[in-house]
């Protein structure tokens, strides 16, 4: 009977807890430097845009069902989205506007902030075509 151990039965969860502690403490750190990577977007009114259009030197994109790009009724393919992007911004300096139709994806809408970002436009805009 000497030679038999006890058998242990509890558990001691302060180490896990020290662990948790830990990662909530790096979680609340690296929270606010995640928040500064999203876009500035100002929604513009219809009339307000209706306006702009006819007034100013914008880069007019739209978006369709299907996701194409139509630039004054032609298609630009996506691989050269980026360089008629920054051609069209030497011309037109006011930014971009981005039309869409009904049921453009977001990925694509997302794809051409993307590329205009990446190309110097700063001022986008967004409406429903």
């Amino acid at each position: 009977m000497a030679g038999q151990r006890k058998t242990f039965n509890e558990i001691n969860i302060t180490p896990l807890t020290d662990i948790f502690l830990v990662l909530l403490i790096i979680m609340m750190v690296i929270a606010p430097l995640l928040d500064q990577q999203g876009l500035n977007l100002a929604v513009p009114n219809m009339i307000e845009v209706q306006d702009e259009i006819k007034d100013s030197k914008l880069i007019k994109i739209l978006v369709t069902d299907d996701d194409r790009y139509m630039l004054d009724d032609v298609e630009i393919p996506v691989a050269d989205l980026g360089s008629v992007i920054t051609e069209q911004a030497k011309t037109n300096t006011d930014g971009l506007l981005i039309m869409t139709q009904n049921n453009a994806t977001h990925g694509a809408v997302v794809k051409l902030m993307d590329e205009a970002r990446n190309n110097g436009v700063n001022n986008i805009s967004l409406t429903e075509y």
